[in-house]
Protein backbone atom coordinates (compact mmCIF):
# COMPACT_ATOMS: atom_id res chain seq x y z
CA UNK A 1 0.00 0.00 0.00
CA UNK A 2 2.93 2.50 1.11
CA UNK A 3 4.64 1.30 -2.09
CA UNK A 4 1.72 2.22 -4.33
CA UNK A 5 1.25 5.81 -2.65
CA UNK A 6 4.88 6.31 -2.96
CA UNK A 7 4.63 5.34 -7.10
CA UNK A 8 1.68 7.74 -7.17
CA UNK A 9 3.37 10.66 -5.74
CA UNK A 10 6.39 10.07 -7.80
CA UNK A 11 3.94 9.85 -11.06
CA UNK A 12 2.36 12.78 -10.10
CA UNK A 13 5.57 14.86 -9.53
CA UNK A 14 6.92 13.75 -13.20
CA UNK A 15 3.55 14.44 -14.99
CA UNK A 16 3.07 17.85 -13.00
CA UNK A 17 3.25 20.58 -16.52
CA UNK A 18 5.76 23.48 -17.00
CA UNK A 19 5.84 26.16 -19.08
CA UNK A 20 7.30 24.11 -21.99
CA UNK A 21 8.19 27.01 -23.89
CA UNK A 22 10.61 28.48 -21.49
CA UNK A 23 11.72 25.32 -19.91
CA UNK A 24 12.56 24.24 -24.10
CA UNK A 25 14.50 27.79 -24.72
CA UNK A 26 16.66 27.10 -21.35
CA UNK A 27 17.76 23.91 -22.27
CA UNK A 28 18.48 25.15 -25.96
CA UNK A 29 20.44 28.02 -24.18
CA UNK A 30 21.96 25.50 -21.50
CA UNK A 31 23.15 22.86 -24.70
CA UNK A 32 24.66 26.06 -27.38
CA UNK A 33 26.36 27.39 -24.04
CA UNK A 34 27.73 23.79 -23.70
CA UNK A 35 29.11 23.34 -27.17
CA UNK A 36 30.69 26.70 -26.72
CA UNK A 37 32.49 25.62 -24.15
CA UNK A 38 33.65 22.81 -25.01
CA UNK A 39 35.12 24.43 -27.67
CA UNK A 40 36.33 27.84 -26.24
CA UNK A 41 37.80 26.24 -23.48
CA UNK A 42 39.88 23.42 -25.20
CA UNK A 43 43.20 25.51 -25.63
CA UNK A 44 43.10 26.51 -22.54
CA UNK A 45 42.36 23.35 -20.87
CA UNK A 46 44.98 21.32 -22.72
CA UNK A 47 47.61 23.81 -21.99
CA UNK A 48 46.68 24.54 -17.90
CA UNK A 49 45.67 20.44 -17.17
CA UNK A 50 46.61 18.60 -19.88
CA UNK A 51 43.03 17.51 -21.20
CA UNK A 52 41.21 19.74 -23.33
CA UNK A 53 37.80 18.77 -21.61
CA UNK A 54 38.91 20.06 -17.97
CA UNK A 55 36.23 22.61 -18.29
CA UNK A 56 33.84 21.30 -19.89
CA UNK A 57 33.17 17.93 -18.01
CA UNK A 58 32.61 20.25 -15.24
CA UNK A 59 30.28 22.75 -17.08
CA UNK A 60 28.32 19.53 -18.18
CA UNK A 61 28.17 18.11 -14.32
CA UNK A 62 27.12 21.70 -12.96
CA UNK A 63 24.59 21.74 -15.76
CA UNK A 64 23.18 18.27 -14.90
CA UNK A 65 23.36 19.36 -11.32
CA UNK A 66 21.40 22.96 -11.92
CA UNK A 67 18.37 21.49 -14.29
CA UNK A 68 17.70 18.63 -11.61
CA UNK A 69 17.64 21.46 -9.15
CA UNK A 70 15.83 24.01 -11.21
CA UNK A 71 13.15 20.61 -11.82
CA UNK A 72 12.79 20.57 -8.01
CA UNK A 73 12.50 24.12 -7.12
CA UNK A 74 9.32 24.47 -9.33
CA UNK A 75 7.49 22.36 -7.30
CA UNK A 76 7.86 24.87 -4.70
CA UNK A 77 4.98 26.90 -4.19
CA UNK A 78 6.51 30.66 -4.48
CA UNK A 79 4.40 31.74 -2.02
CA UNK A 80 6.39 29.93 0.63
CA UNK A 81 8.76 32.49 0.18
CA UNK A 82 6.30 35.38 0.98
CA UNK A 83 6.60 34.24 4.59
CA UNK A 84 10.12 34.80 4.94
CA UNK A 85 11.28 37.98 2.44
CA UNK A 86 12.08 40.15 5.74
CA UNK A 87 14.55 37.18 6.36
CA UNK A 88 15.99 37.49 2.55
CA UNK A 89 17.30 40.81 4.22
CA UNK A 90 19.19 40.09 6.73
CA UNK A 91 20.58 36.84 5.01
CA UNK A 92 21.72 39.07 2.60
CA UNK A 93 23.95 41.28 4.99
CA UNK A 94 25.40 38.34 7.05
CA UNK A 95 26.22 36.53 3.86
CA UNK A 96 28.15 39.94 2.48
CA UNK A 97 29.66 40.80 5.47
CA UNK A 98 31.15 36.95 5.75
CA UNK A 99 32.69 37.11 2.97
CA UNK A 100 34.78 40.89 4.03
CA UNK A 101 35.71 38.25 7.15
CA UNK A 102 36.49 34.83 5.93
CA UNK A 103 36.71 35.15 1.77
CA UNK A 104 39.10 34.18 -0.08
CA UNK A 105 40.87 36.83 -1.94
CA UNK A 106 41.34 36.49 -5.45
CA UNK A 107 42.78 38.96 -7.79
CA UNK A 108 42.60 41.48 -4.92
CA UNK A 109 38.93 40.88 -4.64
CA UNK A 110 37.25 38.94 -1.66
CA UNK A 111 33.82 37.46 -3.68
CA UNK A 112 33.93 33.50 -2.35
CA UNK A 113 33.88 31.82 0.82
CA UNK A 114 36.10 28.36 0.53
CA UNK A 115 33.70 25.47 2.32
CA UNK A 116 36.47 23.20 1.51
CA UNK A 117 39.58 22.87 -1.22
CA UNK A 118 37.14 21.85 -4.47
CA UNK A 119 33.80 23.58 -2.43
CA UNK A 120 33.07 27.11 -2.48
CA UNK A 121 30.46 29.81 -2.87
CA UNK A 122 29.55 33.21 -4.10
CA UNK A 123 27.18 34.40 -1.92
CA UNK A 124 26.58 37.85 -4.68
CA UNK A 125 25.20 35.25 -6.23
CA UNK A 126 22.58 34.15 -3.68
CA UNK A 127 22.02 37.18 -2.58
CA UNK A 128 20.71 38.63 -5.81
CA UNK A 129 17.59 35.85 -5.81
CA UNK A 130 17.52 37.05 -1.94
CA UNK A 131 17.03 40.09 -2.87
CA UNK A 132 14.17 39.95 -5.64
CA UNK A 133 12.26 37.70 -2.69
CA UNK A 134 12.69 40.76 -0.45
CA UNK A 135 11.76 43.23 -2.57
CA UNK A 136 8.62 41.07 -3.89
CA UNK A 137 7.44 40.37 -0.33
CA UNK A 138 8.33 45.00 1.13
CA UNK A 139 6.62 45.92 -2.21
CA UNK A 140 3.12 44.04 -2.27
CA UNK A 141 3.38 44.82 1.75
CA UNK A 142 3.70 49.30 1.25
CA UNK A 143 1.48 49.16 -2.23
CA UNK A 144 -0.39 51.68 -1.29
CA UNK A 145 2.27 54.25 -0.66
CA UNK A 146 4.44 53.44 -3.88
CA UNK A 147 3.74 56.24 -5.89
CA UNK A 148 4.85 58.71 -2.99
CA UNK A 149 8.43 60.18 -3.13
CA UNK A 150 9.38 59.53 0.74
CA UNK A 151 7.22 56.38 1.84
CA UNK A 152 7.24 55.05 -2.00
CA UNK A 153 10.75 55.56 -3.78
CA UNK A 154 13.07 56.69 -1.06
CA UNK A 155 12.17 54.45 1.39
CA UNK A 156 12.44 51.40 -0.18
CA UNK A 157 15.84 52.78 -2.04
CA UNK A 158 17.93 52.87 0.93
CA UNK A 159 17.18 49.12 1.87
CA UNK A 160 19.48 47.95 -1.03
CA UNK A 161 22.26 50.79 0.38
CA UNK A 162 23.86 48.73 3.04
CA UNK A 163 23.70 45.55 0.50
CA UNK A 164 25.43 47.77 -1.99
CA UNK A 165 28.18 49.20 0.05
CA UNK A 166 29.14 45.53 1.51
CA UNK A 167 29.46 44.38 -2.12
CA UNK A 168 31.57 47.84 -3.12
CA UNK A 169 33.85 46.73 0.08
CA UNK A 170 34.40 43.68 -1.60
CA UNK A 171 34.99 45.01 -4.46
CA UNK A 172 32.21 44.08 -7.19
CA UNK A 173 30.75 46.98 -8.61
CA UNK A 174 29.24 44.35 -11.06
CA UNK A 175 27.02 42.84 -9.18
CA UNK A 176 25.77 46.05 -7.31
CA UNK A 177 25.07 47.69 -10.87
CA UNK A 178 22.86 44.34 -11.72
CA UNK A 179 20.91 44.16 -8.30
CA UNK A 180 20.18 47.97 -8.56
CA UNK A 181 18.49 47.47 -11.79
CA UNK A 182 16.90 44.73 -10.72
CA UNK A 183 15.39 46.53 -7.73
CA UNK A 184 14.25 49.07 -9.62
CA UNK A 185 12.64 47.74 -12.01
CA UNK A 186 10.84 45.85 -9.79
CA UNK A 187 10.05 48.79 -8.07
CA UNK A 188 8.43 50.67 -11.10
CA UNK A 189 6.57 47.83 -12.52
CA UNK A 190 5.07 47.79 -8.47
CA UNK A 191 4.20 51.30 -8.72
CA UNK A 192 6.95 53.64 -8.19
CA UNK A 193 7.22 56.54 -10.38
CA UNK A 194 10.08 56.71 -12.98
CA UNK A 195 10.65 60.29 -12.75
CA UNK A 196 11.44 59.65 -9.07
CA UNK A 197 13.78 57.59 -10.81
CA UNK A 198 15.30 59.50 -13.18
CA UNK A 199 15.49 62.91 -10.89
CA UNK A 200 16.94 61.19 -8.13
CA UNK A 201 19.79 59.43 -10.57
CA UNK A 202 20.33 62.38 -12.10
CA UNK A 203 21.13 64.58 -9.08
CA UNK A 204 22.65 61.70 -6.99
CA UNK A 205 23.04 58.72 -8.87
CA UNK A 206 25.47 59.90 -11.61
CA UNK A 207 28.00 61.86 -9.21
CA UNK A 208 27.87 58.78 -6.87
CA UNK A 209 28.76 56.70 -9.80
CA UNK A 210 32.02 59.08 -10.86
CA UNK A 211 33.07 59.35 -7.89
CA UNK A 212 33.45 55.49 -7.31
CA UNK A 213 34.92 55.41 -10.87
CA UNK A 214 37.42 58.00 -9.74
CA UNK A 215 38.29 56.60 -6.51
CA UNK A 216 39.27 53.36 -7.51
CA UNK A 217 42.54 53.54 -10.52
CA UNK A 218 41.82 50.16 -12.09
CA UNK A 219 37.90 51.38 -12.32
CA UNK A 220 39.22 54.76 -14.05
CA UNK A 221 41.41 52.80 -16.31
CA UNK A 222 38.95 50.52 -18.00
CA UNK A 223 36.99 53.60 -18.46
CA UNK A 224 40.29 55.13 -20.52
CA UNK A 225 40.61 51.56 -21.94
CA UNK A 226 37.16 52.04 -23.55
CA UNK A 227 37.53 55.71 -24.97
CA UNK A 228 40.57 54.08 -26.98
CA UNK A 229 41.35 50.73 -26.53
CA UNK A 230 44.05 50.97 -28.93
CA UNK A 231 45.73 53.33 -27.58
CA UNK A 232 47.32 50.48 -24.98
CA UNK A 233 46.78 47.55 -27.40
CA UNK A 234 49.32 45.17 -25.92
CA UNK A 235 48.06 46.24 -22.43
CA UNK A 236 45.04 46.99 -20.96
CA UNK A 237 43.42 47.35 -24.13
CA UNK A 238 44.18 43.54 -25.48
CA UNK A 239 41.34 41.77 -23.90
CA UNK A 240 38.88 43.76 -25.87
CA UNK A 241 40.25 44.38 -29.29
CA UNK A 242 41.16 40.51 -29.41
CA UNK A 243 37.05 40.25 -28.99
CA UNK A 244 36.46 42.62 -32.17
CA UNK A 245 38.59 40.55 -33.94
CA UNK A 246 36.90 37.19 -33.62
CA UNK A 247 33.62 38.59 -33.80
CA UNK A 248 34.63 40.62 -36.88
CA UNK A 249 36.15 37.55 -38.64
CA UNK A 250 33.33 35.59 -38.07
CA UNK A 251 30.96 37.44 -40.51
CA UNK A 252 27.72 36.04 -41.33
CA UNK A 253 28.22 32.20 -40.88
CA UNK A 254 31.11 32.40 -39.03
CA UNK A 255 34.70 30.30 -39.95
CA UNK A 256 33.03 26.84 -38.27
CA UNK A 257 32.90 25.06 -35.00
CA UNK A 258 35.67 24.53 -33.58
CA UNK A 259 37.51 26.84 -35.88
CA UNK A 260 38.34 30.11 -33.66
CA UNK A 261 41.87 31.45 -33.73
CA UNK A 262 41.25 34.03 -31.01
CA UNK A 263 41.15 30.93 -28.12
CA UNK A 264 44.27 30.08 -28.59
CA UNK A 265 45.10 31.93 -25.72
CA UNK A 266 45.19 35.14 -27.42
CA UNK A 267 41.77 36.47 -25.32
CA UNK A 268 41.97 35.69 -21.74
CA UNK A 269 39.60 32.62 -20.37
CA UNK A 270 37.80 32.69 -23.86
CA UNK A 271 35.28 30.43 -21.79
CA UNK A 272 34.62 32.80 -19.39
CA UNK A 273 33.44 36.74 -19.65
CA UNK A 274 34.05 36.99 -23.61
CA UNK A 275 32.76 33.19 -24.68
CA UNK A 276 30.21 35.48 -26.63
CA UNK A 277 33.21 36.70 -29.16
CA UNK A 278 33.95 33.28 -29.54
CA UNK A 279 30.27 32.32 -30.48
CA UNK A 280 30.24 35.37 -32.39
CA UNK A 281 33.90 33.94 -34.77
CA UNK A 282 32.30 30.20 -34.83
CA UNK A 283 29.15 31.18 -35.85
CA UNK A 284 28.68 34.19 -37.07
CA UNK A 285 26.03 36.53 -37.07
CA UNK A 286 23.52 33.80 -37.31
CA UNK A 287 24.64 32.45 -34.44
CA UNK A 288 25.43 35.28 -32.43
CA UNK A 289 21.44 36.31 -33.89
CA UNK A 290 19.68 32.89 -32.60
CA UNK A 291 20.99 33.14 -29.06
CA UNK A 292 19.30 36.34 -28.88
CA UNK A 293 16.23 35.49 -29.79
CA UNK A 294 16.75 32.44 -27.61
CA UNK A 295 17.13 35.06 -25.24
CA UNK A 296 14.35 37.19 -26.03
CA UNK A 297 12.20 34.17 -26.09
CA UNK A 298 13.13 33.48 -21.80
CA UNK A 299 12.06 37.58 -21.95
CA UNK A 300 9.44 37.43 -23.27
CA UNK A 301 7.88 34.18 -21.43
CA UNK A 302 8.52 35.96 -18.40
CA UNK A 303 7.17 38.86 -19.07
CA UNK A 304 4.07 36.89 -19.33
CA UNK A 305 4.43 34.78 -16.97
CA UNK A 306 4.77 38.09 -14.75
CA UNK A 307 1.11 38.95 -16.40
CA UNK A 308 -0.23 35.67 -15.67
CA UNK A 309 0.99 34.98 -11.73
CA UNK A 310 -2.20 35.00 -9.59
CA UNK A 311 -0.78 37.59 -7.23
CA UNK A 312 1.16 41.03 -7.21
CA UNK A 313 3.87 38.70 -5.13
CA UNK A 314 4.13 36.17 -7.98
CA UNK A 315 4.47 39.00 -10.78
CA UNK A 316 7.37 40.82 -8.68
CA UNK A 317 9.60 37.62 -8.90
CA UNK A 318 8.95 36.96 -12.56
CA UNK A 319 10.24 39.89 -13.12
CA UNK A 320 13.08 39.95 -10.67
CA UNK A 321 13.80 36.87 -12.13
CA UNK A 322 13.15 38.10 -16.02
CA UNK A 323 15.29 41.41 -14.79
CA UNK A 324 18.25 40.01 -13.66
CA UNK A 325 18.89 37.32 -16.72
CA UNK A 326 18.10 41.00 -19.53
CA UNK A 327 20.64 42.76 -17.44
CA UNK A 328 23.09 40.35 -17.09
CA UNK A 329 22.35 39.44 -21.05
CA UNK A 330 23.26 42.87 -22.18
CA UNK A 331 25.86 44.37 -20.50
CA UNK A 332 28.15 40.99 -20.94
CA UNK A 333 27.50 41.58 -24.54
CA UNK A 334 28.26 45.89 -24.52
CA UNK A 335 31.58 44.73 -23.03
CA UNK A 336 32.56 42.07 -25.43
CA UNK A 337 31.18 44.44 -28.62
CA UNK A 338 32.92 47.21 -26.65
CA UNK A 339 29.82 49.11 -26.17
CA UNK A 340 30.62 49.64 -22.34
CA UNK A 341 33.97 49.64 -20.09
CA UNK A 342 34.64 46.19 -19.18
CA UNK A 343 33.33 44.61 -16.27
CA UNK A 344 33.30 41.01 -14.87
CA UNK A 345 29.98 39.94 -15.87
CA UNK A 346 29.15 36.74 -17.26
CA UNK A 347 27.07 35.41 -20.14
CA UNK A 348 23.83 33.70 -18.47
CA UNK A 349 24.02 29.72 -19.53
CA UNK A 350 27.06 29.95 -21.39
CA UNK A 351 29.96 31.26 -19.15
CA UNK A 352 32.59 29.09 -17.37
CA UNK A 353 32.17 29.90 -13.51
CA UNK A 354 32.38 27.63 -11.07
CA UNK A 355 29.09 27.19 -9.55
CA UNK A 356 27.50 29.85 -11.85
CA UNK A 357 25.30 27.73 -14.18
CA UNK A 358 23.49 26.19 -10.52
CA UNK A 359 22.82 29.33 -9.15
CA UNK A 360 21.56 30.36 -13.06
CA UNK A 361 19.36 27.02 -13.84
CA UNK A 362 18.17 27.20 -9.94
CA UNK A 363 16.71 30.60 -10.32
CA UNK A 364 14.69 29.62 -13.23
CA UNK A 365 12.82 26.90 -11.16
CA UNK A 366 11.03 29.68 -9.43
CA UNK A 367 9.27 31.28 -12.80
CA UNK A 368 8.22 28.10 -14.33
CA UNK A 369 6.04 27.58 -11.44
CA UNK A 370 4.16 30.68 -12.01
CA UNK A 371 2.52 30.55 -15.43
CA UNK A 372 1.03 27.23 -14.20
CA UNK A 373 -0.08 28.95 -10.90
CA UNK A 374 -1.63 31.90 -12.66
CA UNK A 375 -2.85 29.26 -15.58
CA UNK A 376 -4.62 27.45 -13.05
CA UNK A 377 -6.36 30.06 -11.08
CA UNK A 378 -8.00 30.85 -14.26
CA UNK A 379 -9.05 27.88 -14.98
CA UNK A 380 -10.65 27.30 -11.20
CA UNK A 381 -11.84 30.93 -11.65
CA UNK A 382 -13.54 29.88 -14.85
CA UNK A 383 -14.70 26.79 -13.64
CA UNK A 384 -16.31 28.53 -10.48
CA UNK A 385 -18.21 31.26 -12.52
CA UNK A 386 -19.45 27.81 -14.82
CA UNK A 387 -20.82 26.54 -11.34
CA UNK A 388 -22.20 29.04 -10.31
CA UNK A 389 -24.03 30.17 -13.45
CA UNK A 390 -24.93 26.39 -13.12
CA UNK A 391 -26.48 26.89 -10.42
CA UNK A 392 -28.30 29.77 -11.03
CA UNK A 393 -29.99 28.51 -13.80
CA UNK A 394 -31.21 25.18 -11.89
CA UNK A 395 -33.04 27.60 -9.34
CA UNK A 396 -34.67 29.59 -12.11
CA UNK A 397 -35.77 26.20 -13.22
CA UNK A 398 -36.92 25.01 -9.67
CA UNK A 399 -38.87 28.16 -9.00
CA UNK A 400 -40.85 28.47 -12.76
CA UNK A 401 -42.25 24.81 -12.95
CA UNK A 402 -42.91 25.06 -8.99
CA UNK A 403 -44.66 27.98 -9.52
CA UNK A 404 -46.95 26.72 -13.06
CA UNK A 405 -50.47 27.00 -12.24
CA UNK A 406 -52.89 24.18 -13.80
CA UNK A 407 -49.91 23.24 -15.97
CA UNK A 408 -49.28 26.46 -17.49
CA UNK A 409 -45.91 28.33 -16.78
CA UNK A 410 -46.28 31.39 -14.39
CA UNK A 411 -45.47 34.76 -15.53
CA UNK A 412 -44.13 37.39 -13.46
CA UNK A 413 -45.27 40.76 -12.88
CA UNK A 414 -42.09 42.05 -14.87
CA UNK A 415 -43.63 39.76 -17.72
CA UNK A 416 -45.01 41.48 -20.63
CA UNK A 417 -45.52 38.79 -23.14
Amino acid sequence: MAKTRKEKTFSKFLNNPFDFTLLITILLLLGIGLVMVLSASSPSALSQFGDSYSFFSKQLLFAILGIIAMLFISKIDYRFYQKFYKHAWWISLILLAAVLVIGTETNGAKRWISITRTLTIQPSEMVKMLMIIFYAGILVKNRDDLDKYGKGFLKHIVLVLPIIGLLILEPHLSSSVVIIGICSIMMIMAGCKFTHFAATGATAGVPILTALIIAAPYRLQRVITFLDPWKDATGDGWQVIQSLYAIGSGGLFGVGLGDSKQKYLYIPEPHNDFIFSILGEELGFIGCAVVLILFAIFIWRGILIAMRAPDMFGSLIAVGITALVGIQVIINIAVVTSSMPATGMPLPFFSYRRYSIIYTTLRNGSIIKHLKGGSKTIELQIMKYRQQNNKEKEKLNESYYSSSRNGRPYKSRDCHC
